[in-house]
C-alpha cells in the first residue's frame, strides 16, 4: 500500500467532477542544502556505499558489514565528518531493514527508489549486462547528483498509520497464503475424496472443515463411523440442520470412492491432513490481526474520513487510510493517487499514433482496493450506480466502468482528505445538479423508480 515518493503523470482520460472546496494544501518545505551525496547498495553480507563531497568532483568507495552496529558507527562518523550538516541517502528501498535503520537521523535525507530505476539505467550504460555492487552504488548516486529534481524525499507518516500499513499488507500475505492452500486443499480432495466437498462444508476454510478432514481424510476413514458420532461431530461445530445432516448421512452411505489405489489414497490423505492442519492454524491469526487493525483504525485520525464512504466498513476503511495517510502535502493532487494506484490509464503518443492502456506498474494491492470499494458502493450508493451504468451503455466494459468509477471516488477521497471533512452522499449528489446534469438527471430517474423494478 506504499504511495511514498508519488510523482504525477500526464492525466488521465476520466471526467474530473470533485466538489468545490478550499484553496490547495501548502507546498512542501525547500530542499536542504546538502554537505554530501551517499548511495547505499543493500547486500546480504555488506553494503556498497558510494560517496560524493558536496563541490568535489571525487567519489569515495567503501563497503560496509551487514551488521547494526556497523551501519550505526558509519552514520555516527558521517555526522561528525560533516559537522552534523545534512546528507542526501540514495537506496534501492522504499521500506526494509536499511530504511527503518537510517529513518531516525534526522542529518540523513533519505531518496528510495525502485530498483527497477536503476536497473533502466544501468542497461543504457552498460549494455554488457555487467553488474556488481560498487557500479551499482555509483549508478545510483549518478542519479541522486543528476536527477535529484525527479526525486522525493521520504517522509514516514505518524505511527498509527505507518503500522497500519504494515499490518493491512501482512494481512494481505496471510489472506493470499490461505487462498493458496484452500486451492491445494481442494485440487487434492477432488483427485481421491470428492464427497469431502459436502462432508466437510462449502468452507474449506472453517474450524469444521479443517477438523473433519484432519479427522477423516479418505471415504474409508469415515464410511465406518457411526451415525451418531457425525451428529455429534456436526453438533459441536454448530451445524445443526437435520435436513443437512440427513442428506449428509444419506451422501456417505451410498458415496463410491473414486480410486482404490492404496498408494494414491494414502499420499493424498497425508496431503490433506497436513494441509487442514495449516489452514487451521491460519485462523487464530487472521482474527488476531482483524482485532488489531479494528483497534488502530478506530483510533486514526481519519477514522470519521474513510468510515464515512460506502462500502469502506471495516475491510476497506484501514486500507484507504493506510493508502492515504496523514501527510495532505505528499499527495497535491487527485492525480497522484490515481497514477501511483493504477487507476489513471497511460497515454503513449508517437506521431500520429494514439495509444491508452491499463496502467501496470503499480502496487498491485492498492489498485484491489479501490476496485473493491467502487464495486462494493454499486450496491450501497445510487449515483455510483448510475455512473457505472452509463459507461456500460457508452460500450466500456466491466472491468473500464470500474476503473472510471475507481478514478472518480478517488477525487471525491481526495478532497475529503484535503478538506478533513466526511462523504456526504447528499451533498455530492447535489453538487452533480451543476456539474453533471445528464448524470443527475439520470439519478432522480432511478431513485423515482420503484423498488424491485
Amino acid at each position: 500500500m506504499n504511495t511514498d515518493n508519488v510523482k504525477t503523470d500526464p492525466v488521465p482520460t476520466h471526467t474530473p467532477d470533485p466538489p468545490a472546496g478550499p484553496t490547495a494544501p501548502a507546498a512542501p518545505d525547500p530542499e536542504p542544502t546538502f554537505a554530501a551525496f551517499v548511495a547505499l547498495d543493500w547486500g546480504d553480507a555488506q553494503h556498497a556505499v558510494a560517496l560524493r563531497v558536496a563541490g568535489q568532483t571525487r567519489t569515495e568507495h567503501t563497503t560496509l558489514e551487514q551488521k547494526p552496529e556497523a551501519l550505526t558507527q558509519w552514520i555516527a562518523g558521517l555526522r561528525q565528518r560533516f559537522a552534523g550538516g545534512t546528507i542526501a541517502v540514495i537506496l534501492e528501498q522504499k521500506r526494509g531493514a536499511l530504511l527503518y535503520a537510517l529513518q531516525p537521523h534526522e542529518h540523513l535525507v533519505l531518496y528510495p527508489i525502485n530498483p527497477q530505476m536503476s536497473a533502466k539505467f544501468r542497461q543504457a550504460f552498460y549494455p554488457s549486462g555487467a553488474k556488481d555492487d560498487p557500479t551499482d552504488a555509483a549508478l545510483q548516486l549518478d542519479i541522486l547528483l543528476h536527477h535529484r529534481d525527479r526525486l522525493t524525499a521520504w517522509r514516514p507518516d505518524e505511527p498509527t498509520t505507518r503500522q497500519l500499513g504494515l499490518l493491512v499488507e501482512s494481512r494481505r500475505r496471510f489472506v493470499a497464503d490461505q487462498v493458496r492452500l484452500t486451492n491445494r486443499l481442494r485440487d487434492a480432495l477432488k483427485s481421491y475424496f470428492p464427497q469431502a466437498l459436502e462432508l466437510a462444508g462449502e468452507d474449506l476454510t472453517s474450524p469444521m472443515a479443517c477438523a473433519f478432514l484432519q479427522k477423516w481424510p479418505a471415504l474409508a476413514a469415515v464410511q465406518p463411523v457411526k451415525p451418531a458420532v457425525l451428529r455429534k461431530f456436526y453438533y459441536a461445530h454448530h451445524s445443526r440442520s437435520e435436513e443437512l445432516l440427513a442428506h449428509r448421512l444419506e451422501l456417505l452411505a451410498q458415496a463410491q470412492p473414486l480410486t482404490t489405489d492404496a498408494a494414491i489414497i494414502a499420499a493424498q490423505s497425508l496431503l490433506v491432513q497436513s494441509l487442514a492442519q495449516e489452514l487451521a492454524t491460519l485462523q487464530p491469526v487472521l482474527a488476531r490481526y482483524d482485532q488489531r487493525i479494528a483497534q488502530l483504525y478506530a483510533a486514526h485520525a481519519d477514522f470519521a474520513i474513510w468510515d464515512s464512504f460506502p462500502g469502506a466498513g471495516p475491510a476497506l476503511g484501514p486500507r484507504l487510510a493506510a493508502a492515504w495517510g496523514t501527510q495532505r502535502d505528499r499527495l497535491p493532487a487527485a492525480q497522484a493517487m490515481s497514477c501511483a494506484s493504477g487507476i489513471a490509464p497511460v497515454k503513449e503518443a508517437s506521431g500520429k499514433q494514439l495509444w491508452i492502456h491499463v496502467r501496470w506498474a503499480c502496487p498491485k494491492f492498492l489498485r484491489q482496493t479501490f476496485h473493491e470499494l467502487a464495486r462494493c458502493s454499486l450496491k450501497l450508493c445510487v449515483w455510483a450506480r448510475c455512473y457505472y451504468q452509463s459507461q456500460i451503455d457508452q460500450g466500456k466494459g466491466h472491468h473500464t466502468a470500474i476503473r472510471a468509477l475507481a478514478f472518480k471516488w478517488q477525487r471525491i477521497m481526495w478532497r475529503c482528505w484535503q478538506d478533513r471533512t466526511p462523504y456526504d452522499d447528499a451533498k455530492y449528489v447535489a453538487c452533480l445538479q451543476r456539474r453533471a446534469p445528464a448524470l443527475y438527471a439520470r439519478i432522480c430517474a432511478a431513485q423515482a423508480q420503484p423498488a424491485g423494478e
